[in-house]
């Protein structure tokens, strides 16, 4: 019984942390997944939007949802912005693999060094009566215990997806984007601009990033170089579901979130990245193209 109990527990635990990963690969899905853009610095980015909600929740008092979702827009011009940069400079040249890693790897750094310099090293927390409480039952004499803090972050990265999806599978946009990987040529022949459809794609992936730091912050305490620690799990997360998948990103996120939980509740915490990658390869070496991929096996 006290094992059954154990073990419901931690799958209920790894479901709600599956959703709290899907909430910061989503973006990441649309950047690197169909638009092939290495944006290794997507965690330290949702790391400023947490630090963004924290000073909205601590000088001003906003729910943290709410600041994430008043985020949105600033990060989704933010996102203009650095495609912009990242076009002129290193896809317009044809030199986005390498260098265009290196463009990211340096903004990754600089938004690093950055928040140290406005916030320093401390760990920072928000308020919201939902963080530190917990929904319990007990049922047949065993005690089930879900935090509102991880129950938040699933509920909404499940929205995000269903969102994202819908508009992406039905808008002429959406199709636009899908098709601007394959052949910018023929996307360019059929009247559209693929410059124009990747800057909005890029920055919707990092409008994305306001509701996931939002998430990120109710979620753990957070220091600038905390999204370091994500960056592995949100690239094997996109890559599991499948390059461009949506859906996909949701679904491997719950499948990293349940390994990661039962690895850390038996084995201990230290076994479950290495689990996780397991998996990850498990996958793949049967399917390249990951769980939803279409083919794409870059």
């Amino acid at each position: 019984m006290e094992f059954l109990e154990l073990l419901i527990n931690a799958l209920i635990a790894g479901i709600l942390l599956g959703g709290f990963f899907a909430a910061l690969s989503i973006g990441l899905s649309i950047c690197f997944g169909l638009l092939d853009a290495v944006n290794i610095a997507h965690p330290t980015l949702i790391v400023g939007a947490a630090f963004c909600t924290f000073l909205l929740n601590d000088l001003l008092g906003i729910d943290p949802i709410v600041a994430g979702l008043i985020l949105t827009p600033v990060f989704f011009l933010l996102g203009m912005g650095i495609y912009s940069l990242y076009y002129q400079f290193f896809e317009r040249q044809s030199a986005e693999a390498l260098r265009g890693l290196a463009f990211f790897f340096g903004l990754l750094f600089i938004a690093e060094v950055v928040m140290i310099m406005i916030f320093g090293v401390d760990h920072r927390l928000v308020n919201a009566p939902y963080i530190g409480e917990s929904f319990t039952a007990i049922v047949t004499g065993m005690t089930f215990s879900i935090p509102y803090r991880l129950l938040a972050a699933f509920v909404i990265a499940g929205l995000m997806t269903l969102g994202i999806s819908y508009y992406l599978n039905s808008s002429y946009f959406g199709r636009a984007t899908s098709a601007v990987h394959q052949d910018m040529m023929a996307l360019s022949l059929m009247g559209a601009d693929p410059v124009m459809i990747k800057r909005i794609a890029f920055a919707l992936g990092l409008a994305t990033c306001g509701l996931a730091g939002a998430l990120m912050i109710i979620v753990i305490p957070i220091e600038p170089a905390v999204g370091r620690f994500f960056i592995g799990n949100v690239f094997a997360i996109v890559v599991l579901g499948g390059l461009g998948s949506i859906p996909g990103t949701l679904v491997g996120a719950l499948i990293l979130g349940i390994a990661e939980s039962l690895v850390s509740t038996f084995f201990g915490p230290s076994w479950a990245p290495a689990v996780s990658f397991g998996i990850l390869l498990g996958v793949l070496a049967f399917k390249p193209t990951g769980l939803f991929g279409t083919g794409d096996t870059r």
